[in-house]
């Protein structure tokens, strides 16, 4: 690999997540050698002006791991160009500067801009067998235009040149789940609907939508946040065990969960769905507008949205899988549950049978990553009757190890950025992958319109409308607390 470029170098994620996680790949050692890094934007600066700016923000991320050295091996990687990415003509000098070698092109722009600019890339010769291209979610925002642009992806670059990135699944916890199930014996025999009474996946934001709201507008927390971060956690959740971890091996059995999951009909999405838009109310003891306060005019679009999904396979079958997602909640908090079922029978005296609760693991990415298991204890003493406690025991790295220290937090970019490039595509999203959920969303959005099913108000700082909760209580559970 001889060049990695970043389209949109100058923007926001770039100077927020990319460059950050490119300096703690080189802290590290594991930047590739002689790999040239080179920020592509529209802005007129020159190449040391670009450096001053990567240099702050890297020092606003690296707080105690910060080193000269790394800075320096890092700043003699660097290099920036003034482009218009959707003119080939522009993008030639660009070619020029990358030189012989194979490059690895991060879009970190509009994805509406996607299409314009691979096709210049392909004219200006950034297209080239050896080379790769890295696309940001989301891409389009229903299935039609998902296939306009990546047909369009698809003329310039080869599905297997093709990196579309997700996030979340470079989160250490979330890989951590896939070592968790098919690295211990004791997990996967109970992964199955034989031992797993439910499944919640939650990501909750306290922030607002604010000055993002032309394109949230358009979006919504549905297309936002379930088509891609949420699916993909339930993916990694349900899948079967694959029979490597070959990239394909794992996104085929990706592939079949979304296959199976069953469509959301108008005549149920009532009963299975539920919208919401935040009103004005409190947040962290701070009093907030409401969406539309923020947009200035009355609006339809959910900023919360929870769901009942089923998997209709042998696995899951019975099993719901229960999704909720929104902005203006009381807590910054996204993790995944693993609600096992009671044991079938107690054997405890009636007194200390309310403290029996069944097994549960909660897998944490924010704010904390963690993985938790409950189980039941005895609690100490010497009582006539046996009484039991809850344990929460954590599955973590360095837990419970003697002077074990915790490894540094990554960004999730960092371990995505390096497969790039190498050309490890397990943790990227396929094109048959992001169809199937992209067909499932349109299913639940459609029936969302069919039925007129408008958004429910709720106060921001609230778990979303009341109706969220009902969700779980009609089929005798209820969403996990911190309590």
């Amino acid at each position: 690999m001889t060049a990695l470029v970043l389209f949109g170098g100058g923007g926001d994620l770039a100077m927020r997540m990319l460059l950050p996680s490119l300096y703690f790949l080189e802290h590290d050692g594991l930047l590739p050698e002689g790999l040239k890094i080179i920020g592509a934007a529209r802005s007129e600066e020159t190449r040391e002006e670009y450096i001053a700016k990567v240099r702050a923000a890297v020092q606003g991320k690296a707080d105690g791991h910060w080193s000269d050295d790394a800075w320096a091996k890092m700043e003699a990687r660097l290099d920036y160009l003034a482009v218009d990415a959707t003119s080939a003509e522009s993008l030639k000098p660009l070619r020029d500067k990358v030189g012989d070698g194979s490059v690895t092109s991060f879009l970190a722009v509009s994805p509406s801009l996607y299409a314009r600019i691979v096709t210049a890339m392909r004219a200006a010769g950034l297209a080239e067998p050896e080379d790769r291209v890295v696309l940001e979610k989301p891409v389009g925002r229903d299935l039609d235009s998902f296939r306009a642009i990546d047909d369009a992806v698809a003329d310039a670059f080869g599905e297997h040149q093709v990196f579309r990135i997700d996030h979340y699944l470079g989160k250490e916890t979330v890989q951590n789940l896939i070592a968790l199930r098919f690295g211990n014996t004791i997990f996967e025999p109970l992964w199955n609907n034989l031992s797993i009474d439910h499944v919640q996946i939650t990501v909750g934001e306290t922030v607002g939508v604010g000055d993002r709201w032309p394109y949230y507008d358009e979006y919504g927390a549905l297309r936002d946040m379930l088509q891609n971060h949420m699916l993909q956690l339930l993916c990694l959740v349900a899948m079967e065990p694959p029979s490597d971890l070959d990239p394909d091996s794992v996104r085929n059995e990706k592939v079949k969960v979304l296959r199976s999951l069953r469509p959301v009909t108008p005549d149920e999405v009532e009963r299975v769905t539920v919208r919401g838009q935040y009103v004005s109310g409190t947040v962290e003891g701070a009093r907030v507008k409401g969406y539309d306060e923020e947009r200035g005019a009355d609006s339809d679009t959910e900023t919360f949205v929870a769901i009942r999904a089923d998997i209709d396979n042998w696995r899951w079958a019975g099993v719901p899988f229960f999704m909720r997602t929104g902005k203006r909640l009381p807590e910054k908090r996204t993790e995944i549950v693993i609600q096992f079922k009671p044991v079938p029978h107690s054997i405890f005296d009636r007194d200390s049978r309310g403290e029996a609760r069944a097994n549960r693991m909660v897998i944490e990415l924010q704010p904390e990553e963690d993985i938790s298991l409950t189980v039941m204890n005895k609690r100490p003493g010497l009582d006539q009757k046996m009484q039991l406690q809850r344990i929460d025991m954590s599955l973590s790295w360095g837990v419970g190890q003697k002077g074990a220290e915790p490894p540094r937090r990554r960004i999730a970019y960092e371990r995505l950025l390096l497969d790039a490039l190498n050309g490890d595509s397990t943790l990227f999203v396929r094109r048959d992958e992001a169809e199937k959920a992209w067909e499932w969303v349109d299913g639940v959005s459609a029936s969302w319109a069919e039925g007129k099913v408008k958004p429910m108000p709720y106060r921001a700082g609230t778990w979303g409308p009341d109706a969220a909760d009902l969700l779980l209580a009609r089929t005798g559970r209820e969403w996990k607390t911190n309590g």
